[in-house]
């Protein structure tokens, strides 16, 4: 299993240079949220088996360029006017490797009327960043979370089990800093038991956070399939590209 500290580092190095961002791809429009417009970066430091992205995660250093905030921010508004979208997001990979980016961006949206939805996997929200991000009165932040518990975090991610309770902390400094967020599961590996017990665990943080619990399942992507299968790991729940539900890969 990986330290994905350790990989967050080499990440950045690869796909951060001052307030330069890498992306493989900006300004996409899409459905999700009742309709944004998305920039997508490169780099994460988690390998999660059922993830979409590849060679922009695993290889970032081969693929898209570098652009400035003010780069993003614009194409993003651009893409947001020609289809008529009211929100903004960066996706594809991790947005919170390039602090400085990413907050530059927020200052910008901030001057908008847009909306902007931060999606992360929390790993790297601790109290100071959880409070650069407070200030933002336009942001809404999705957390991620990687499975119900440490030993599904580890089966899902390939990672330490330790870091499942970054993911859950950074809902706690979220809210305790007065940043609107929810928190988003995957439950393709998650027995109904353990999300009852995942449940109470955000109720200890907010009953707020329990009740606008998101549920994420696994898409079974042809490149996702191959993954899952060089694990021998078998979903509970999954949908095909077109949502159609699959209870066997």
């Amino acid at each position: 299993m990986y330290d994905p500290i350790e990989i967050c580092k080499a990440t950045q190095a690869q796909v951060c240079r001052e307030k330069l961002r890498k992306y493989y791809r900006i300004a996409r429009g899409g459905k999700w949220y009742g309709g944004i417009a998305t920039a997508d970066c490169c780099g994460c430091q988690l390998r999660c088996i059922f993830c979409w992205s590849g060679k922009p995660r695993d290889h970032p250093e081969a693929v898209g360029r570098f652009y400035s905030p003010q780069d993003v921010f614009h194409a993003l508004i651009h893409c947001a006017k020609k289809c008529r979208y009211r929100q903004l997001r960066i996706s594809g990979n991790e947005p919170t490797l390039a602090k400085e980016h990413l907050l530059e961006i927020l200052e910008l949206v901030d001057q908008t009327s847009y909306s902007f939805i931060l999606e992360t996997n929390g790993l790297l929200i601790d109290e100071d960043y959880a409070d650069s991000l407070k200030q933002f009165r336009n942001l809404h932040v999705r957390v991620s979370i990687k499975g119900s518990n440490p030993e599904e975090f580890a089966l899902l991610t390939l990672a330490k089990p330790e870091y499942f309770h970054y993911q859950v902390n950074a809902l706690r400094h979220l809210y305790g800093a007065g940043v609107s967020c929810h928190p988003a599961v995957m439950l393709s590996m998650t027995p109904k038991q353990n999300l009852q017990k995942f449940k109470m665990e955000l109720k200890n943080i907010s009953a707020a956070l329990a009740d606008d619990l998101e549920e994420e399942y696994i898409f079974l992507y042809p490149h996702v399939v191959k993954r899952l299968k060089r694990h021998r790991l078998k979903p509970l729940i999954a949908y095909t590209p077109d949502g159609i539900p699959e209870q066997l890969i």
